[in-house]
């Protein structure tokens, strides 16, 4: 019962923040309106659109884990029981922040739009804040050792090109 209520929380989740912070506020900020490319290269649209379309792909990948394995939301109200340390996980320790703040900078590019490109900043900068304040407090609270480990071996936001190992080869 409760692996469903994490699937059910977590997609409403995904609704609300992250389709506010990198759908409703973008559109806010630009109409999606497509300006002149940065530059007058169209290659910034092009790697606007891979990093559109690999946060969409790691935001989903990271919820459904979040859900599945962790058995919760990412939602401090309905939190995981169990650490996450697998899929994206292994490379990078935070990859829904990275994932929704690359959809942002990648609607920037493809749009053309310096204000998302600012907003992109300011929401990595909030996130970056609530992380260091709040999130990492709270799992070593939470997982202690399991979460010491982890932050040991998978940086924080710049995702490692070598996976940590992951919980199972623990």
């Amino acid at each position: 019962m409760r692996k469903l209520l994490a699937i059910i929380g977590s997609a409403v989740f995904l609704v609300i923040a992250p389709g506010f912070v990198a759908g409703l506020a973008p559109w806010w900020i630009s109409h999606w309106r497509v300006e002149a490319p940065f530059f007058g290269l169209r290659l910034f649209r092009l790697g606007g659109g891979l990093l559109i379309a690999l946060g969409v792909i790691g935001l989903l990948d990271s919820f459904v884990r979040f859900a599945l394995k962790g058995v919760g939301t990412p939602a401090p109200v309905f939190p995981t029981r169990h650490l996450v340390v697998t899929g994206l996980y292994r490379y990078v320790r935070n990859p829904m922040y990275v994932a929704v703040t690359g959809a942002i900078l990648g609607q920037g590019l493809v749009f053309g739009n310096v204000a998302l490109l600012a907003y992109g900043g300011l929401v990595w900068l909030l996130f970056h804040v609530f992380v260091s304040i709040y999130e990492e407090p709270v799992l070593r609270a939470s997982f202690g050792s399991e979460y010491e480990s982890f932050c040991a071996e998978v940086p924080r936001w710049i995702p490692c090109a070598k996976a940590a190992p992951s919980a199972s080869a623990r």
